[in-house]
């Protein structure tokens, strides 16, 4: 169904005020989620709500949820469902996101899910799609590990897509360095910990028919296109 839409014109779905949007965005470290997020934001003109996003800045701002948040997150506990239920309810509530948004990062569990369910009846809402990012372990692992950071200025290097990393960054002469979370080790233990952590929902929205697969693999303009047509049909 998307393939058969790829050409479509993401400058037409602007112009023509396509604004109305609910969808939860799912996908494995190296699935280009991010990237995703920013071109589905900009096309259907709703805010991306990132769960890691939020909770950084309640803490940096002192906010009461952010005061809660923190004590788990510096001693590398889970911050309870909860809370996270709380800060999404308080962030979907805010005048940007009565038209729609796009979910990163939550639900994460069948209790959070139902829980959104709740808040978005509260609201008149109810959510269109989830759509899964769907890449094989082998191309996010090549993705993942090759990346590489400047120790200095930060910028990214990326061995997969260059060939090759350099020996010291060209733009200011720093180190470059690979980070533990992107070692061939870590990745796989991560991408186990989000198929667990995802089996359930996916089976869960699979089954109240809202969850809709994209093939990941390609350049990340091809998988906006899928993205997009599928997206535009709801």
């Amino acid at each position: 169904m998307a393939e058969k839409n790829a050409k479509i014109d993401t400058a037409d779905l602007r112009q023509a005020g396509r604004h109305r949007i609910v969808a939860i965005l799912l996908g494995p470290p190296g699935s280009g989620k991010g990237t995703q997020a920013r071109e589905l934001v900009e096309t259907f003109e709703v805010p991306h709500i990132s769960t890691g996003d939020i909770l950084r800045s309640n803490v940096a701002q002192g906010s009461e949820l952010g005061e809660q948040a923190r004590s788990y997150m510096e001693s590398g506990e889970l911050v309870p469902d909860g809370l996270i239920v709380d800060i999404i309810a308080d962030r979907i509530g805010e005048p940007d996101a009565t038209a729609g948004f796009l979910l990163d990062g939550f639900p994460r569990t069948i209790a959070q899910a139902v829980a959104l369910e709740e808040m978005l009846h509260r609201r008149e809402l109810a959510l269109d799609a989830v759509v899964l990012i769907d890449v094989e372990d082998d191309e996010l692992l090549r993705r993942i590990t090759g990346r590489w950071l400047c120790r200095e200025c930060g910028r990214d290097y990326n061995a997969a897509q260059s060939g090759s990393v350099p020996e010291q960054c060209p733009a200011c002469g720093g180190e470059i360095y690979q980070r533990e979370d992107d070692r061939e080790e870590t990745v796989r233990n991560r991408l186990e910990v989000y198929r667990a952590q995802t089996a359930p929902l996916v089976e869960y929205y699979g089954g109240k028919g809202l969850l809709v697969k994209i093939d990941g693999h390609g350049e990340p303009e091809e998988v906006s296109r899928r993205m997009i047509a599928v997206l535009e049909k709801i």
